[in-house]
């Protein structure tokens, strides 16, 4: 038997019980970037004001372009705190991508302006963090509001800086694909050359350069 998904009233209850136990101080945490050959994993912290309601709170992933860009930036003046910050390729490459998502939402929690009480990470795995308790909700992005909006504000940061990259590397395809391993970037990489921003430990690159232990954790 198929799950119902949650309807906005149920998730608006949820949302209202967790705001009540924890006096209102709830950092959602999110990454964008784990599966991607190139550039940063990105991690958001966001702590909502529960004063200013924001619309349309979901999974960054189902929302366009255009949507994201707008509650991002609607987000960032209305959240009571937020917080961006990255893993770099390096710290991938010698981490593994795993840890190196742990570090950026550890970074994204600790840039917080405001302490929070309970910590909600989005999935099934939780950076370490004691100041508070902290918890991981599967597919917590689409049933926790302040997780949404760290989702948001994570995807948008990445998005837009693969975007930039359009201009010094021509050719592949940062713009469209956004460093992820799609056909058209794996020729790029082989017509064009491996650069600065890729991840060396993940396949197919991993194998044109003949490294001897790829990133197991990549892509997931």
């Amino acid at each position: 038997m198929a799950r119902r998904r949650p309807d906005k009233h149920t998730k608006d209850l949820f949302n209202d019980m967790l705001l009540a136990d924890s006096g209102d101080v709830i950092a959602g945490v999110d990454e964008a970037g784990r599966g991607p050959l190139a550039g940063p994993v990105v991690a958001a912290a966001v702590i909502l004001d529960p004063d200013r309601p924001i619309e349309g709170l979901r999974d960054s992933k189902k929302l366009t372009p255009e949507r994201r860009d707008r509650l991002a930036e609607e987000i960032k003046l209305k959240a009571r705190a937020w917080c961006v910050a990255e893993a770099d390729v390096r710290e991938i490459e010698e981490l593994n991508i795993l840890q190196a998502t742990m570090l950026a939402m550890h970074r994204a929690i600790s840039g917080l302006s405001i302490e929070p009480r309970l910590v909600l990470v989005d999935g099934n795995r939780v950076p370490e963090w004691s100041a508070c308790p902290i918890n991981a909700i599967v597919k917590g992005d689409d049933k926790i509001a302040a997780i949404s909006a760290a989702s948001i504000l994570a995807k948008t940061t990445r998005d837009h800086w693969l975007e930039t990259l359009d201009a010094k590397y021509p050719g592949y395809g940062f713009a469209k694909h956004k460093g992820y391993c799609v056909p058209e970037h794996v020729e790029a990489i082989r017509r064009l050359g491996i650069l600065p921003i890729h991840r060396r430990t993940f396949e197919p690159i991993a194998s044109m350069l003949g490294t001897d232990e790829p990133d197991l954790d990549s892509g997931r």
